[in-house]
């Protein structure tokens, strides 16, 4: 097979897959942008995955000695429900399996992330303007940026 033939069968390839997904039906003059967008949306899986393996080890050998209460992945990372929908093609049921790995990896790597911070550095940043305060500090209690009577009064010393 020739080099344009096999371009075009997989610009067919990727306009199928992409005329069929949820809002991008609702655009279809946006079609060779959004088939020039699928390597992109596809590229980050390999280091998403890499995350996920050194996240779990890093926490699976740290946070014993930190005496942390370990994440629960399945709470974060659900793949296999929305490919369960009849109404969805092969196609759809392979992107929403990627799109629920890739965003539960973050929000698990999040989670593992904001406990480490809790431990290490439990201060909240400045609020400044435009900068979001991120609810995991308010909710974990951590201390208030620039109040060092707060910041002794929930880290001093044992025993001190």
């Amino acid at each position: 097979m020739n080099r344009s033939r096999l371009f075009g069968l997989f610009l067919l390839l990727l306009n199928i897959f992409i005329i069929k997904n949820m809002e991008h039906r609702k655009f279809p003059e946006r079609l060779w942008g959004h088939t020039l967008s699928v390597p992109f949306i596809w590229l980050p899986l390999i280091f998403l995955i890499l995350l996920d393996l050194i996240t779990t080890l890093y926490q699976v050998v740290c946070f014993p000695i930190y005496g942390l209460e370990p994440v629960k992945r399945k709470t974060y990372i659900l793949v296999r429900d929305r490919n369960k929908l009849a109404y969805l093609d092969p196609i759809e049921k392979l992107g929403c399996m990627y799109c629920g790995y890739a965003n539960g990896v973050l929000l698990y790597l999040k989670e593992i992330a904001g406990r480490t911070e809790k431990y290490w550095c439990g201060i909240m940043h400045e609020d400044r303007p435009g900068f979001k305060i991120q609810a995991s500090q308010v909710e974990q209690s951590f201390s208030r940026f620039g109040d060092e009577e707060d910041f002794k009064k929930k880290y001093s010393l044992k025993g001190k």
